[in-house]
C-alpha cells in the first residue's frame, strides 16, 4: 500500500487502481474506510479530473466531503491553469480550506477563479499574482472566510478594494501578509484579527536603485486593530527598510497590549536596536500578558532583566536564537530553577554560545559545557520535540554519563534536531591518542574507486573505512531517538557562501577543532534513523570519502530532502563516488542542495542523481565550480518531475545564459512551474539574480540556514 501521495502518483496512473493485488484480490474489494485513506494521499488535480473518471465507486468516493473540503495545490507542479479552471469548476463549492500558496507559475486570472470556491473559510494565496482589484474580487464573493494569506507587492493600492472585500476582511480572523514594499496591506480593513503573521520581505532599493523608505506608509492608512489579537508573528529579510516597517506596526502595539495576547514572537536577522515604543511595548508585556510562546530580537534580551518579570503559562515555544543568554539565566529566568516545563515542545537555542555554560560571558570557544544546565533543561523539558543547539561551540567534558549526547538521548520524543558538529564529538583530542588527519591532507586510499554495495546482511560495503561504533556517544544518542524526522549537523564556524541579499561570500573560517574527531563512521551511524525525512551536513572537515552517506542512501528510505556542504577537504570533492552510490537508493528524495568548493557537476554525477524519480528541486553552489551543460539537459529530459533547477558555479556568464535559455526553451511548456536560475557564483549581478526567484525556493533550497525549531509549530497550515 501506498505510504505517501507522491508514491502514489508517481507509481500507480488511474487504470491501474483496480488492477489485482496478491492473493487474486483487487484493490476496489478493500473498505471505503481504507480506500478513502489511500485517496487522501493523491494530489486533488489528479483525484477529480482523472482517478473519478475510472469507475462509479471511485466516482463516488473521490467526492468524498473527506477529500474535496480541503485542497491542497501547494507545491503541486503538475497543477496547470487548466487543471486548476476544471477543478475549481467541478467541485469549487465544496471547497472550504485551500492552499495554493507557491503556486508562481498560475497567472492573475486563474487566481482570480478562487471567487467561485464561496464556502471557503481558510485560504492561502501566497506566492500567488494578484492585483489590488483582483484581490477585492476574489475576497468579495467570500462571505464565509475566517483565515488569509496573502502577499502585498509593489502597487498594492487599499482604496481600490470594494466595500464587500472590506465587510469579508472585517470578519477575517487569522492573517498572514507577506510584504514586498512598505505597506500595510489589509490589516487595518482586518478589525476582528486574533492571529497576525506577518512576513518582511521588502529589500532596501527599486531595481532603478532606489531607495525605499518606511515613511510611505505615512497617511496610507489607519491604525491597525489588534485590540482582539492573540498571535503576533514578524519575520524579517535582512535590510534596514524591514526593519523601519516592522516599528510601525509595533507603534500600535506599544500603545495598548492586547488582554489576550499570548504568543509574540519577532525574528530578526543582526542587530535590531530597542527603542523608547519597544521598550514601552515589553514592560506593557511583562505586565499584562501571559504568554506560551516567545521570541525577541537578541538586543531586547542582552543584558536585560526582561525574561525575570515575563509570565508564561504552559509555554511550547521558545527562541533565544543569537541571544547572549548565560547558562545560570537559562535556568533561573526560563526554566524557573528547573521548574515544570513539559509543555514546552519547541526551543531554539541557535548562535547562543554562553547557554550551557555558567555565568560568565568570558567563554572561549575550546572551554567545556556546563554539564548540570544541560542536564536540568532536558529533566525540565523533557516532552521537547524540537532542539536547535546549533551555531555554537557545546564541547563536553570527559566524564561518563555527562557528555551532551548522552544527556540529550534523554529525550525520547525529539523529532527535529540540530547540533554543532563538534558537539558529537566523543572527547576532546589528547596528547596519547593518534590525532585525526588534517582534512586538507586527507587523501583516502584508492579514492576514484566505486563504493562497492553488498546486501545489508552480508559483509560490510565500508570495507577500508571506520564503521560506526555502537560505544561512541553519538551512536547512543540516535539510537535513543529512533523516530527523529529531522536532523542538523551544522559546523560551528559554517557560513554559506549565498547569503541573502549580499554578494557571495570567498572566504570560509576555519572548523572548530574537535570538529575533526567527526567523520565517516558518524556519519555512517544517522542510517540508524529509518524514519528520517530532511538531513543537513555542513562542514565536516573529516569526511574521507563519505562512505557514511552510502549507509543512510542504504537505510534512510523516507529521506525526502538531503543538504550538504563542505564536506572533506575544501581543495577537492572527496565524497562524489559514495554521493553517486548513495542517491541511487534515495527513490523519495525531492530536494537536493550541495554547496561544495570545486565541485565537478559532471556525467557520472548526473547519471546518478537521474536515479532519484521523485526529486523536484535541485541547487548546487560551488565556487570555481564546473558543470557540464549537455550532462544538464539530459538529466531534465529524465528526471520529468524536477521544476528548480538552480546553479550557481565559476562558469563565465555566457554559459550560464546559454545553459538557462536551453532549459527554459525545451522544458518550460511542459513543466508550468519550471523554474532555472543558472548564474555565475561571484558575479556582481547575483543578488539581482536572486530576487527573482520565488521566495518559496529561495526559502527552502536556495539559501542554507537551520530550519529545526525555525518557527512555533503549526503556525499556519
Amino acid at each position: 500500500m501506498a505510504s505517501s501521495g507522491e508514491d502514489m502518483h508517481n507509481e500507480d496512473d488511474p487504470g491501474t487502481l483496480a488492477a489485482p493485488v496478491a492473493g487474486g484480490i483487487h484493490l476496489l474489494d478493500f473498505s471505503d474506510e481504507i480506500l478513502l485513506h489511500i485517496l487522501s494521499h493523491v494530489p486533488s488535480t489528479d483525484l477529480v479530473l482523472s482517478v473519478q473518471r475510472t469507475c462509479r465507486k471511485l466516482a463516488a468516493l473521490c467526492l468524498d466531503k473527506s477529500l474535496i473540503h480541503t485542497v491542497l495545490l501547494q507545491k503541486d507542479y503538475q497543477a496547470s491553469e487548466d487543471k486548476v479552471k476544471q477543478l475549481v469548476k467541478a467541485i469549487g463549492r465544496e471547497i472550504q480550506q485551500l492552499n495554493m500558496a507557491g503556486c508562481y507559475w498560475l497567472s492573475g486570472a486563474t487566481v482570480e477563479h478562487v471567487a467561485r470556491c464561496r464556502n471557503l473559510v481558510k485560504v492561502n494565496l501566497s506566492g500567488c499574482h494578484l492585483t489590488s482589484l483582483r484581490l477585492s474580487k476574489v475576497l468579495s464573493a467570500l462571505q464565509h472566510l475566517r483565515s488569509l494569506a496573502i502577499d502585498v507587492s509593489p502597487g498594492f493600492d487599499a482604496s481600490q478594494l470594494s466595500s464587500e472585500c472590506k465587510a469579508t476582511l472585517s470578519r477575517v480572523q487569522e492573517l498572514r501578509q507577506t510584504l514586498f514594499t512598505p505597506s500595510y496591506g489589509v490589516v487595518p480593513c482586518c478589525t476582528s484579527l486574533q492571529k497576525l503573521l506577518l512576513y518582511f520581505e521588502i529589500l532596501d532599493r527599486t531595481r532603478e536603485g532606489a531607495i525605499l523608505s518606511g515613511q510611505l506608509m505615512v497617511g496610507q492608512s489607519n491604525v491597525p486593530h489588534y485590540q482582539n489579537l492573540r498571535v503576533f508573528y514578524a519575520r524579517l529579510a535582512p535590510g534596514y527598510i524591514n526593519q523601519e516597517v516592522v516599528r510601525l506596526y509595533l507603534a500600535v502595539l506599544s500603545d495598548r497590549t492586547p488582554e489576550n495576547l499570548h504568543a509574540f514572537l519577532i525574528s530578526v536577522p543582526g542587530s535590531f536596536a530597542e527603542s523608547g515604543a519597544t521598550k514601552n511595548l515589553l514592560d506593557s508585556m511583562a505586565r499584562n500578558a501571559c504568554l506560551d510562546a516567545l521570541q525577541l530580537p537578541k538586543s531586547w534580551l542582552n543584558g536585560s532583566a526582561l525574561l525575570q518579570h515575563m509570565r508564561f503559562h504552559n509555554p511550547f515555544y521558545f527562541s533565544f536564537s543569537r541571544c547572549s543568554l548565560s547558562g545560570g539565566h537559562l535556568i533561573q529566568r526560563v526554566i524557573n530553577g528547573g521548574r515544570d516545563l513539559r509543555s514546552l515542545a519547541s526551543l531554539n537555542l541557535s548562535g547562543c554560545v554562553h547557554c550551557l555554560s555558567p555565568d560568565t560571558l568570558f567563554r572561549k570557544a575550546e572551554d567545556e559545557i556546563d554539564s548540570s544546565i544541560l542536564e536540568t533543561l532536558v529533566g525540565a523539558c523533557c516532552n521537547l520535540r524540537h532542539l536547535n543547539l546549533s551555531a555554537a561551540h557545546h564541547h563536553s567534558a570527559e566524564g561518563l554519563g555527562r557528555h551532551l549526547c548522552q544527556l540529550l538521548a534523554r529525550l525520547r520524543h525529539l523529532r527535529s534536531l540540530a547540533l554543532p558538529v563538534c558537539a558529537v564529538a566523543d572527547s576532546a583530542p589528547r596528547a596519547d591518542r593518534a590525532p585525526a588527519p588534517p582534512a586538507l591532507h586527507a587523501v583516502p586510499r584508492g579514492f576514484g574507486k566505486k563504493v562497492r554495495i553488498g546486501v545489508p546482511s552480508g559483509p560490510s560495503p565500508f570495507a577500508g573505512q571506520p564503521a560506526p561504533q555502537p560505544a561512541s556517544v553519538f551512536w547512543s544518542l540516535l539510537r535513543s531517538v529512533p523516530f527523529l524526522e529531522r536532523l542538523e549537523l551544522i559546523g560551528s564556524s559554517f557560513s554559506s557562501a549565498m547569503p541573502r541579499n549580499e554578494p557571495a561570500i570567498r572566504n570560509s573560517l576555519p572548523p572548530c577543532s574537535r570538529a575533526q574527531s567527526v567523520g565517516d563512521a558518524e556519519v555512517a551511524a544517522i542510517g540508524q534513523l529509518a524514519f528520517l525525512r530532511h538531513l543537513t551536513l555542513a562542514q565536516l572537515p573529516s569526511i574521507l570519502t563519505g562512505s557514511g552517506l552510502v549507509s543512510i542512501g542504504l537505510q534512510c528510505q523516507q529521506l525526502q530532502s538531503l543538504s550538504l556542504a563542505n564536506l572533506g577537504m575544501m581543495g577537492k570533492v572527496v565524497y562524489m563516488s559514495a554521493l553517486s552510490d548513495m542517491l541511487k537508493y534515495c527513490r523519495r528524495l525531492k530536494d537536493l542542495r550541495l554547496e561544495q568548493p570545486y565541485f565537478s557537476a559532471n556525467a557520472q554525477f548526473f547519471q546518478a542523481l537521474s536515479q532519484c524519480s521523485c526529486l523536484q528541486r535541485l541547487c548546487l553552489v560551488s565556487r570555481s565550480g564546473t558543470l557540464q551543460p549537455d550532462a544538464v539537459v539530459a538529466f531534465m529530459g529524465r528526471c520529468l518531475q524536477v521544476v528548480v533547477c538552480h546553479m550557481f558555479t565559476g562558469e563565465s556568464l555566457a554559459t550560464c545564459k546559454s545553459l538557462q535559455q536551453s532549459l527554459l526553451r525545451s522544458f518550460q511548456a511542459e513543466r508550468p512551474a519550471l523554474n532555472v536560475v543558472i548564474f555565475p557564483l561571484l558575479h556582481e549581478g547575483l543578488t539581482d539574480v536572486i530576487r527573482d526567484v520565488p521566495l518559496v525556493h529561495l526559502d527552502e533550497v536556495t539559501l542554507f540556514k537551520s530550519r529545526v525549531a525555525e518557527e512555533p509549530p503549526n503556525l499556519w497550515w
